[in-house]
């Protein structure tokens, strides 16, 4: 359950870095904290992939955020 947890938490970090992202190269700026969240993001999705034994597919994925939030709600 942890490494679903590790998995859920990178994919939102990753899709919540695009925003910052598209900020910084719209302002013509650097993008310093979309780079920190996707840095963040990728080393949670890795460390869910090397916590989980038999490792993610994509088909694993919806299944994993359905038992996060099942945990979480209950």
């Amino acid at each position: 359950m942890q490494a679903d947890l590790f998995l859920v938490i990178g994919i939102a970090v990753g899709i919540l870095s695009l925003p910052a992202m598209l900020s910084a190269f719209s302002g013509s700026r650097s993008p310093r904290s979309g780079a920190i969240l996707v840095m963040i993001s990728a080393g949670l999705i890795a460390l869910a992939a090397i916590k989980n034994p038999q490792g993610y597919t994509i088909d694993d994925v919806p299944g994993a955020v359905s038992r996060v939030v099942h945990r979480f709600i209950s």
